[in-house]
């Protein structure tokens, strides 16, 4: 399930690049853009996780992010779209996540059920307390996101 999903989100982030392209955002920019410090925060601690936790602590990281985009992300690009006035074609990857993610959820939810020894469980527990409030600090950061500013 892993390698898959690796393969799919390159296949995200192509789709990401041409969202901001439907915005007049050049394609270069987007790609040389890199994370906004509180991704990289983010992808840090997940790889902190791996390295010096537990890693099946990485699992609440994909609990933050899949979860998350199966509840808000079809709303969010809805309402981001209309109050902007931004084109439908600039929301794909948004759209496409929230959908997706339903599935990613259930098999997610396979491989939990699988994890039986309380320290693995207490792992996952943990990150995903952290990852709400690293995920939440990646939204907080798009008021001064440089390729929004691109984009008015």
């Amino acid at each position: 399930w892993i390698p898959e999903s690796i393969d799919e989100e390159d296949v995200q982030l192509v789709s990401l690049v041409d969202d901001f392209a439907a915005l007049g955002v050049p394609r270069a920019a987007v790609l040389d853009a890199g994370p906004s410090p509180a991704t990289e925060l983010m992808v840090a601690y997940a790889y902190d996780t791996i390295h010096r936790g537990n890693p099946v602590g990485f699992f609440g990281m994909v609990l933050v992010l899949e979860g998350t985009s199966v509840a808000l992300a079809t709303r969010a690009a809805d309402v981001i779209e209309t109050t902007l006035g931004l084109p439908k074609k600039a929301f794909r990857y948004l759209r496409s996540h929230g959908s997706l993610d339903v599935e990613h959820t259930g098999f997610y939810e396979g491989l939990m059920d699988r994890l039986h020894e309380p320290s693995d469980q207490a792992a996952v527990v943990h990150a995903a307390r952290m990852f709400y409030g690293l995920y939440g600090a990646v939204f907080q950061g798009l008021r001064n996101a440089p390729l929004l500013a691109v984009a008015a």
